[in-house]
């Protein structure tokens, strides 16, 4: 029997098969990985570079390599966009010791460049570049549901301090009214409680714009309702000398919505396009297009107009609660609308550029 298991057991070689490594084969897998790579030797020579970093540099890699970083910089084919950035790389990598860089490109994209040196590099610098603007994008929404949340909180607590001498005040007032009717000034006690009223009407719109009530949904048709915003707006616009056209699928589109919330956002977005048109002046024709179409199991609303755009600084804090641009604007429209779209499940977006206009997209789940 151990005879037995005794010649199962493997027995001890001298050591393993020696393996021949095809420096072809690992070098064509580097050439199609998606995040771009290139390797610059001790004297500074460009050594290698793989497709994609040829493709975010916008040049052929026969003009790329073998050449040093100053040629790069001064090659007349490179944009004056990419230099600034391959330079502020640079310095911050031999002045400042940075290993990880994050920029983004022309088109507002997020990158993420690491940069490896040293002695396991025998001198050499190997820059590698990766797209992380789809992690961006799950931290921003992480962040804005944050701080929507806080401000629900923070909307609540004040809301709730000052309904309560609200309260007292208007329970006196009524104690007072006889007394103030005998004197003939019961107008004043009239006015007192329409002005608490008021107050309170104030505090209630506030706190269900910083923190929308769960939306009470039936199925609508989106047609429909983009109709009916066009007839509200439609005169507006006239009047600030521009034109809103609505573009109809052919097919229903239906979905299951508070429809007066939903409501609420549109109406904002073309108020927003509205103010910025109206921002341009006379320079152009003012035209907002409204249109619908699908994705996946989603409806797509866009809203575009010609107006004014947004420059970067103002589209990163676009949904922030309490920003604004508007002298008279309270910065909480577009994060309400943020955070109602959130609620029925589905994602608003934006695109725009300084001077070119902007284009809102909603996204909302179809029945």
């Amino acid at each position: 029997m151990i005879s037995e298991f005794q010649d199962t057991v493997p027995r001890p070689t001298n050591g393993f098969p020696p393996v021949h490594l095809d420096n072809n084969k690992y070098e064509n897998v580097l050439e199609h990985l998606d995040s771009g790579i290139m390797l610059f030797d001790s004297n500074g020579v460009l050594t290698f570079i793989n497709v994609q970093m040829a493709k975010l540099l916008e040049l052929p890699r026969s003009l790329l390599s073998g050449c040093t970083l100053m040629q790069m910089l001064h090659h007349p084919q490179m944009s004056r966009f990419k230099k600034k950035k391959i330079l502020r790389i640079y310095r911050e990598t031999i002045f400042h010791r940075k290993r990880y860089h994050e920029l983004i490109d022309e088109y507002g994209r997020h990158w993420l460049v690491t940069v490896t040196y040293g002695d396991q590099m025998d001198g050499d610098f190997l820059f590698s570049v990766k797209d992380v603007s789809d992690y961006k994008q799950i931290e921003q929404t992480a962040y804005q549901n944050d701080k929507l949340a806080m401000l629900g909180r923070i909307s609540a607590s004040i809301a709730h301090e000052i309904r309560n001498p609200l309260t007292a005040i208007r329970g006196f007032i009524q104690l007072l009214r006889p007394h103030l009717l005998q004197l003939g000034k019961d107008e004043y006690a009239r006015i007192i409680l329409t002005e608490i009223d008021r107050a309170n009407d104030i505090i209630y719109e506030f706190l269900n714009s910083s923190k929308p009530s769960a939306p009470q949904k039936t199925i609508m048709s989106v047609n429909s309702l983009l109709k009916e915003v066009v007839l509200l707006t439609e005169s507006e616009g006239l009047m600030k000398g521009c034109e809103i056209t609505l573009d109809e699928a052919e097919v229903p589109l239906n979905v299951s919505i508070d429809v007066k919330q939903i409501k609420q956002v549109i109406l904002n977005m073309v108020k927003n396009a509205m103010d910025a048109i109206e921002d341009v002046g006379e320079e152009h024709a003012g035209l907002i297009q409204i249109s619908t179409g699908t994705e996946g199991k989603y409806v797509q609303i866009s809203i575009a107009d010609n107006g004014q755009g947004m420059d970067h600084n103002t589209l990163v804090r676009l949904f922030d609660p309490f920003f604004t641009t508007k002298e008279s604007g309270t910065g909480l429209g577009l994060s309400v609308s943020y955070r109602i779209i959130k609620n029925h499940g589905g994602n608003i977006s934006v695109d725009s550029k300084k001077g070119e206009g902007t284009r809102f997209i909603i996204m909302l789940p179809l029945v």
